[in-house]
């Protein structure tokens, strides 16, 4: 894994994760115009794009890509962070195809799950009729499940240290007091790391060792 230098350092590392960054684009112009609405109209017009129960028995497939292209909250800075950080080293590493597969399969089914979750609450009363107009939308879950599929990238042992960690991060929020959201991240890391199919033989996983070595000689 090389360390990325210069502008031209930076381009080719952009143009090997077209994906990442023409969603990336996107989120930048629809976060862009949020900041243009009114926060009663930006409720509304969320609340027509996201996976809660309402809009998931109405039209699940317009919902479950609608939510993928906006961002709850209208911060960009730290998703282009992270998307650099963990999307693009996915997609340069599987490919754009394998990289989109590890993204639809996270986001949809974990919203999904999560969701499925939700009604039986509402089922059982131990949640309120209302919660099915939740907002539920956003990138979260895939990036979820990236993050997790990252692992098989790293060598042993240090691949079981960032496992750990990643599994505490999703993990902590379930234990400190669940919410469905929090559900559908755990879950959405778990896809993640039933992906493995799609990684096997894809290349020489990454040593920091090796790394470190390189940038001491």
């Amino acid at each position: 894994m090389r360390i990325v230098r210069g502008p031209s350092g930076v381009w080719a590392y952009v143009r090997r994760a077209p994906g990442t960054y023409v969603w990336l684009g996107i989120l930048f112009v629809t976060t862009v115009a949020l900041h243009h609405m009114s926060p009663e109209f930006e409720q509304h017009f969320l609340l027509r794009r996201s996976t809660n129960i309402h809009e998931l028995s109405r039209n699940p497939v317009r919902v479950l890509v609608a939510s993928a292209m906006w961002i709850d909250g209208g911060h960009w800075v730290p998703y282009a962070f992270l998307y650099s950080v963990f999307h693009a080293r996915a997609e340069r590493w599987l490919g754009t195809a394998r990289w989109l597969a590890v993204c639809a399969l996270a986001h949809v089914l974990a919203s999904l799950i999560s969701e499925a979750m939700l009604l039986a609450a509402i089922r059982k009363g131990m949640a309120p009729h209302a919660a099915a107009n939740t907002l539920d939308i956003g990138v979260s879950y895939a990036l979820a499940g990236v993050i997790a599929v990252l692992g098989y990238r790293i060598a042993a042992p240090w691949r079981y240290a960032y496992l750990l960690v990643v599994l505490a991060v999703f993990a902590l929020p379930l234990a400190a007091g669940p919410a469905f959201t929090d559900f559908g991240h755990f879950v959405a890391m778990l896809l993640g790391l039933a992906c493995y199919p799609l990684v096997r033989g894809r290349g020489k996983a990454w040593n920091p060792k090796e790394t470190l070595a390189g940038l001491r000689g």
